[in-house]
């Protein structure tokens, strides 16, 4: 009995297991609220709207199109994963990379220039991608640990600096009737991913590509190098304090440069697995960072900032996004799934109390067992 006891104590005190149950409860919770404020606005069809968003592409009763559109959805989602373990390689190492959306943009900006103005093959493009976004994490990295400037107000400034940038770049290869730059699908094929036969499982759905995979197996490669190898152990201990990094014999420069230029690249490599499937078309005339690089900090914290565990939480928070499609519109906004992800995001700050609310309430209860064993003896 005491046996049974003590693995279950042991299992309840495992962080990765109090991680699970945090973001599940941040789940749950978020979904109520979302629930509440669709009876607020309108009662009549706020369990319909819940549902529509909760089932995403399930909400066509034709199977071959709800396997298509799961496939648009695993797209979009192999996306926001990169921007996601772009956002927890630099929160392990002790940095807030909040910069993952404005290097999402610049990685953007070249694979599209590459592809469309110079007709380079997709592997280039997708290497642009990566160098440009990993040179504007490099910036705030620099700024970081030669001037001490904090990373989180460098990255805001240059991801509106990149925005513009890029706006400005991808003019020279925009449609001459509309914002938006030039379909790849028509301009240069050779830029576009190769479906490897991914397409045929979804429906015949053209942008299911090489990315899906590619992005599982970044979550991995980024597991393994924080938690199984010495240069992720030099780059977490420098986190956690740089001067002891430092006394140690690392060198603590190099380490906070090398993370933000890891971290940008991720995001790049991100905005070229999604681009680089023709889904989309930029538009020059924005004036906001897409919603990419920010929902990366979503998916980041609700996995508990663990690469395995943002592979799930990256795909939920795209699940319940594109589910907002689905939504009545002349009852609610599409948005209002958005404002869902936005209440389990806030919630997922909570985790933490959470895991120390548990292990004191494990603590009180031994505590009392003890006592009690105590004083039957």
């Amino acid at each position: 009995m005491n046996t049974e006891r003590q693995k279950k104590e042991s299992l309840l005190r495992n962080s990765g297991f109090q991680t699970i149950i945090g973001s599940l409860l941040c789940i749950v919770i978020g979904l109520l609220v979302g629930y509440l404020v669709l009876l607020i606005i309108n009662p009549g069809g706020a369990a319909k709207a819940i549902t529509a968003i909760l089932k995403n592409f399930l909400y066509y009763p034709s199977a071959i199109a709800a396997k298509k559109y799961f496939g648009t959805t695993l797209v979009k989602a192999s996306a926001l994963l990169m921007c996601s373990l772009s956002v927890l390689f630099a929160w392990k190492v002790g940095l807030f990379n909040i910069g993952a959306a404005g290097q999402y943009v610049v990685g953007a900006g070249a694979c599209l220039y590459c592809g469309l103005k110079f007709s380079l093959p997709w592997y280039v493009c997708l290497i642009a991608a990566v160098v440009a976004a990993a040179a504007a994490g490099g910036i705030s990295g620099a700024l970081k640990a030669y001037f001490n400037v904090n990373e989180v107000i460098s990255c805001i400034m240059l991801n509106w600096m990149g925005l513009y940038s890029v706006n400005m770049l991808l003019s020279a290869v925009k449609e001459q009737s509309t914002p938006y730059t030039k379909p790849l699908t028509s301009t240069n094929k050779s830029a576009l991913l190769p479906n490897a036969g991914l397409d045929q499982i979804f429906s015949k759905n053209e942008f299911v590509t090489i990315g899906l995979p590619l992005a599982v197996l970044m979550a991995v490669a980024v597991w393994i190098i924080l938690e199984k190898t010495k240069f992720g152990y030099e780059l977490k201990a420098t986190g956690m304090n740089k001067s002891a990094a430092k006394y140690c014999g690392m060198r603590e420069k190099r380490n906070i440069i090398l993370t933000m230029v890891i971290a940008g690249a991720l995001a790049g490599f991100g905005a070229g697995i999604f681009y680089l499937t023709g889904i989309e078309q930029w538009m020059v005339q924005q004036t906001s960072v897409p919603a990419m690089g920010f929902n990366g900090i979503a998916a980041a914290f609700l996995g508990g900032s663990n690469p395995i565990g943002a592979v799930f939480s990256s795909y939920f928070i795209q699940h319940i996004t594109s589910g907002g499609t689905y939504v009545d519109k002349t009852m609610y906004c599409s948005q209002i799934s958005d404002l869902i992800s936005a209440f389990i995001i806030y919630l997922c700050g909570f985790v933490l109390f959470f895991k120390v609310w548990l292990n004191r309430y494990l603590d009180k209860r031994n505590e009392k067992q003890n006592i009690q064993k105590g004083g039957a003896a």
